[in-house]
């Protein structure tokens, strides 16, 4: 990974046109070939990103990244304060606690107890800003993307609709539906899953081992 800390303004060409003037920011060029643009706030949201595959060029302190689709960051650096790269080396991805992982067990191996239309496409299914717990096609064959939780909290709903925006791109998935799992779903995250169009299940984990079916609460 490489960190560039620059004073720099940005032109973003594509769908649309964008621009960011000159402020300071930090780069992040990673080794998967993608580049997310940040400021000192919008908690973890890029100002602008590219995703790869992509191609960067840098030239007397102007940094073009293009992909196949033709859009194109062009990136100006005013003044550079630090640039550094890091080999960070393989990750092994996030870890569910065991409440989390046997759900998802549990659940990939009879998605019909969430819906009765549902089919399983993959567990844990990649995507650039980490896997989806698991991947269905409902009925009319609709993709249905599934964030599993023990405790569903507004950071779960956020995670969801992280993945959609993701998958949202890929005409073959487009439109997702969101659906949130939890043993317990916070009222707060209701609401805003609601409001975002993200069905919320409630699981009984005991019963779900046990098989039963009518132990769901649809909200």
């Amino acid at each position: 990974m490489r960190l560039v800390l620059a004073d720099c303004s940005v032109e973003y060409s594509g769908r649309l046109g964008a621009r960011l003037p000159p402020a300071r920011r930090l780069l992040l060029f990673k080794a998967d070939g993608s580049i997310a643009i940040h400021a000192d706030a919008k908690a973890y949201k890029p100002l602008n990103w590219m995703n790869p595959p992509c191609t960067i060029q840098e030239v007397d302190g102007v940094i073009t990244v293009a992909n196949a689709k033709g859009e194109q960051l062009v990136i100006e650096l005013h003044e550079v304060l630090f640039d550094e790269a890091y080999e960070l080396g393989d990750d092994p991805g996030l870890a569910k606690d065991g409440v989390e992982a046997e759900l998802q067990e549990l659940l990939a191996a009879r998605v019909q107890a969430l819906r009765d239309d549902l089919l399983l496409v993959r567990r844990e299914y990649p995507t650039d800003v980490g896997p989806v717990d698991l991947l269905c096609r409902d009925g009319e064959g609709r993709a249905v993307v599934v964030e599993i939780k023990r405790v569903g909290e507004i950071a779960g709903v956020e995670q969801l609709l992280r993945y959609q925006e993701r998958l949202d791109r890929d005409g073959t998935l487009a439109p997702t539906r969101g659906m949130l799992v939890a043993t317990r779903i916070k009222p707060q995250a209701r609401v805003f899953a609601e409001s975002r169009g993200v069905e919320c299940v409630e699981i009984d984990l005991e019963e779900l081992r046990g098989g039963a079916p009518d132990h769901l609460k649809l909200f």
